[in-house]
């Protein structure tokens, strides 16, 4: 829970930005933002409000008109809508959300519901009170898991793991995780270092967090399968994946 105090925040100060990255969610999305609500009353934080920064990346399925009738609905100054044109990338979405953010926590996360934003109280309270810089979400440390994939699937993330810590040795338990808390300099500085776009960008972060010596600590998260609409990961994205974590392991 958060601290304790007799002095609260300026009723408009923002205390974490949740940046969220979306293609097609429609269906996802008004879910995710009640979600994200109830987990920010039930946490009630003392620093100030969430702010909630959706990044769409020209949905044709109207994501943006969701989040726009949403932001009407409740009346809610701290639903940023930002839109682009076409899909550029994991990467450059995070990076498009920090220039909106007014946060100094940042927290990243999927909108298919793989990630109950009920764990974003959890990485804050760890991040916090242990000083850390990155606190991830991790489905592979003792009571974490996984639910709703198949078999290949399964196997796919967890040799994408294996191979990246064994090429790399970065003392993280999972690298393709994309639910993460970041001081947000640390993570702005993360950013601008990384050159990866798309599947390979999550395990860059971490890769250079630990080389350039930020703290990195873990929460274990039960992560499940969409419900609505279709994965994002296909072949071009493990292709990308392999292909940045060759990069990093020859010139990091």
């Amino acid at each position: 829970m958060a601290r304790s105090t007799t002095t609260r925040p300026r009723a408009d100060a923002v205390a974490v930005s949740i940046i969220v990255p979306t293609y097609d969610e429609r269906m996802n999305i008004a879910t995710l933002y009640h979600l994200a609500r109830e987990a920010e009353a039930a946490f009630d934080d003392d620093r100030g409000r969430w702010e909630i920064v959706v990044v769409d990346d020209g949905s044709p399925d109207g994501t943006a008109d969701v989040v726009r009738a949403l932001r009407d609905a409740h009346e809610d100054a701290f639903l940023v809508l930002c839109e682009r044109g076409r899909k550029l990338g994991l990467g450059t979405a995070y990076a498009h959300g920090l220039r909106r953010a007014r946060g100094r926590e940042v927290v990243v996360m999927d909108a298919d519901l793989s990630h109950h934003p009920k764990y974003i109280s959890e990485m804050l309270t760890k991040r916090r009170r242990e000083k850390l810089d990155v606190v991830s979400g991790t489905r592979y440390a003792l009571g974490g898991g996984v639910c709703g994939w198949d078999l290949r699937r399964k196997l796919t993330s967890m040799v994408a793991n294996y191979i990246a810590k064994a090429a790399l040795n970065p003392g993280a338990s999972d690298l393709t995780g994309s639910f993460r808390c970041y001081r947000r300099d640390a993570f702005e500085d993360l950013v601008a270092r990384s050159t990866s776009r798309g599947y390979a960008f999550q395990m860059e972060i971490i890769y250079r967090a630990k080389k350039a010596g930020y703290t990195v600590g873990e929460v274990p998260i039960a992560f499940v399968d969409r419900v609505y609409g279709e994965s994002k990961l296909g072949a071009s994205e493990i292709v990308d994946y392999l292909r940045g974590l060759a990069r990093l392991f020859f010139t990091v």
